[in-house]
């Protein structure tokens, strides 16, 4: 089946200021003009999904159908796998209304340690990213990435955001919160597009978007 390409203005349906400066940065070479939920002042719908790609199409929808325009929305999170996948849907709900991810990595070592989750292979972690393009017709075009690695304590780094110092891509000696964005989310030529939004990301510009 043939995939919709993005045209006009896009709204990334966001009031994270971290996620958007990132899903700007992967958007700037492709000449889009992109606006926000936040700067839009739109309310955020409620996440009552049980998947990451559910919640991803449920923001998507949301901001599409308010503005009446194309709408982008990313739902990620961490996995932990000692944990049966928590925090997973809920990773920004663990760092609270104030956003304390700090306090949210903190929860991660207690219930890892409560485990006896010591070692690297006990500590093994995903990071996962659904992109959802949605139209005010209803059209979707959904994509999934993840990057495996493993979490380490105490946090290294103050780049990126989120749980980014804790994990350590397999492959790599820094953390997420040790490399700079352009490390993390570059595509080629610039970088390797390491991180799960950057894997997503790679899969949405080949079907939707036009360079």
């Amino acid at each position: 089946m043939a995939h919709r390409h993005i045209t006009g203005r896009l709204v990334i349906a966001t009031h994270n200021p971290g996620k958007l400066a990132e899903m700007r940065g992967l958007l700037a070479p492709y000449g889009i003009d992109v606006t926000s939920a936040g700067e839009l002042k739109l309310n955020e719908p409620d996440e009552t999904g049980m998947t990451f790609r559910d919640n991803a199409r449920i923001k998507a929808l949301a901001a599409a159908k308010a503005t009446g325009l194309a709408a982008f929305a990313d739902d990620s999170g961490l996995a932990v796998d000692a944990l049966a996948s928590e925090p997973g849907i809920y990773s920004a709900r663990w760092a609270g209304p104030d956003k304390n991810f700090g306090r949210a990595m903190d929860e991660v070592e207690i219930r890892l340690r409560w485990r006896g989750a010591t070692t690297p292979e006990r500590r093994r972690a995903h990071f996962i990213s659904a992109l959802c393009v949605a139209w005010p017709d209803g059209h979707v075009e959904e994509f999934e990435g993840r990057v495996d690695g493993a979490l380490v304590w105490p946090p290294r780094g103050h780049q990126g955001f989120g749980y980014d110092p804790m994990f350590l891509p397999d492959g790599h000696a820094r953390t997420f919160g040790e490399m700079s964005s352009e490390e993390k989310h570059g595509l080629p030529p610039r970088g390797k597009g390491l991180s799960h939004r950057a894997r997503a990301f790679r899969q949405l510009a080949e079907a939707c978007l036009e360079r």
